[in-house]
């Protein structure tokens, strides 16, 4: 047994490296990078705090995009994690619609982002678009309405085209209910519980571990979202759909400021480090459920 304890060190070692030299590395280049002037083309000069002091003091667009992060960010781990868990319990039980999920469920994940994007710019589309022509159906001619572009529907709309990935979350809390005793549900029936009430006093309090992990899942994909507001919005209009990955896509490179845009990168990761402690905190991850 002890032989076989000195080959553990051995086969972790690549691993090890490949996560130092890859993320260590960049995270290290990141940091360093936040504290200078770089732009491609000039030279690299070091200005100490002076990108930390005018994100916090006087940007605007930072405290736009870090608003609709975090907004976003606390939709997509509730409203995403609540459908999920809503419809893996109305499926858990009924084996059929069970199987059939587990293939079209994973659809909307399949699609790459710009492909759903570019899905609901044809739903969303002023003149030939799904919902448009429903709307002129039910009685409002000549009604066009450009969802994405007018202010005081962009971000819902925005909003709506991440829907879809709640399914990924449903499969979750499918596999997971699928792991548990049958015996459980055996002795709620023997004991006159009704289907509702089983979930609500048995599943799910035993759902709290892998509900955590879906908040993390669902919270942390928004913190990285890019590919879907570039495709609809590029987070217009004005920067009423721009979170901090578009920001800093933007700063680098349409602004060409490489410098700013690792600082803003800093704060994206501050923001995810933080929510990912939150959310084990409040739901107690690593922990017996019991």
């Amino acid at each position: 047994m002890l032989k076989n304890k000195i080959f553990i060190p051995i086969f972790i070692l690549p691993t090890i490296l490949l996560f130092g030299v890859v993320y260590a590395a960049s995270l290290l280049i990141l940091l360093g990078s936040s504290f200078t002037d770089w732009s491609i083309g000039s030279k690299v000069s070091f200005i100490g705090l002076s990108n930390y002091i005018k994100i916090i003091t006087d940007d605007d667009d930072f405290r736009r995009s870090l608003i609709n992060t975090i907004i976003w960010v606390i939709l997509q781990s509730t409203v995403h994690v609540a459908i999920g868990v809503i419809f893996a319990l109305i499926l858990a039980r009924k084996e059929f619609y069970w199987k059939f999920a587990r293939t079209a469920f994973m659809v909307p994940n399949i699609i790459s982002g710009a492909a759903m994007g570019m899905l609901f710019l044809c739903i969303l589309n002023p003149e030939f678009g799904a919902v448009n022509n429903l709307i002129r159906l039910i009685g409002y001619k000549g009604f066009s309405q450009n969802w994405f572009m007018d202010y005081r529907t962009s971000f819902l709309s925005v909003t709506m085209t991440w829907l879809p990935y709640a399914a990924v979350i449903t499969l979750l809390v499918l596999a997971e209910i699928a792991s548990m005793p049958e015996s459980i549900f055996e002795s709620a029936r023997m004991d006159g519980a009704s289907e509702f009430k089983t979930n609500l006093y048995i599943v799910i309090p035993m759902l709290r571990n892998i509900m955590g992990t879906c908040v993390i899942v669902a919270g942390t994909s928004m913190v990285q979202k890019l590919d879907i507001i570039m495709m609809t919005t590029g987070g217009g209009p004005g920067n009423i759909t721009m979170n901090l990955p578009v920001y800093i896509y933007k700063s680098a490179l349409m602004d060409n400021n490489f410098g700013y845009a690792n600082t803003l990168g800093v704060f994206l990761i501050g923001i995810g480090i933080l929510f990912v402690l939150a959310v084990r905190k409040i739901f107690k991850l690593g922990t017996s459920e019991m």
